[in-house]
């Protein structure tokens, strides 16, 4: 019974339906965040694997985007922190949204804040992998497709990301951008009280193992 529901559930999340959506939305952005919110049209998991992509796509152009765009020593790239730090970042922008959402009487969800912030990604994922192949045939007075092709999608991203947030918590424009900058004050407030919590810790068992190897010596 339990195998029968799981099944179920992920073929709901891996429709056809569910898996294009993320497209339907870099056409129709509007249209497609508002269905998020109030359709559940859209998928958590699926924001997740877009965030997944999209740093393996980020980690890749940095490693192999060729020299004439790229200054980057490949060596010294480590693809696991790299995840780990898009993620960090990622989460900790869809927590610090939320925090000062719900204080502004936003209408928008912790998921709807991680789905849109994910499938606002894909523009990203789909330009990055064919920036980094074409920085290898151009020469260094052709820096200026890949750079478009680049900047193209990071605009395209910041616009999605933007609008997503906008209509989940039913905002205006001017709310919206509001929001974004304490959202960005919250997450150098979390980060921190994250830090300062680490150090209180690390001083706590700094001392108590300070006491243990004293009893040590004098036993």
């Amino acid at each position: 019974m339990t195998n029968n529901v799981s099944s179920s559930g992920r073929s709901k999340t891996f429709t056809k339906e569910k898996l294009l959506y993320p497209f339907y939305v870099l056409k129709h952005p509007s249209d497609g965040f508002y269905e998020i919110r109030h359709r559940e049209k859209g998928s958590v998991l699926i924001a997740l694997i877009i965030l997944v992509l999209f740093s393996a796509s980020y980690t890749l152009n940095r490693e192999f985007a060729s020299f004439v765009v790229n200054d980057i020593n490949p060596k010294s790239i480590n693809s696991i922190m790299e995840l780990e730090g898009v993620a960090l970042l990622f989460f900790l922008f869809c927590v610090a949204n939320w925090s000062i959402t719900c204080l502004m009487e936003g209408e928008g969800r912790l998921k709807d804040i991680v789905t849109v912030s994910g499938y606002a990604m894909l523009p990203m994922v789909l330009a990055f992998v064919p920036a980094t192949i074409l920085s290898q045939f151009i020469a260094a007075n052709e820096q200026a497709f890949y750079q478009l092709i680049m900047t193209i999608s990071v605009i395209y991203f910041v616009i999605l990301l933007l609008m997503g947030i906008m209509t989940v918590h039913n905002f205006t424009l001017g709310k919206t951008l509001f929001t974004l900058v304490l959202t960005a004050l919250a997450m150098f407030l979390i980060i921190f009280l994250g830090l300062l919590f680490y150090s209180l810790i690390d001083s706590v068992v700094g001392f108590f193992k300070s006491i243990y190897i004293e009893m040590l010596f004098r036993t």
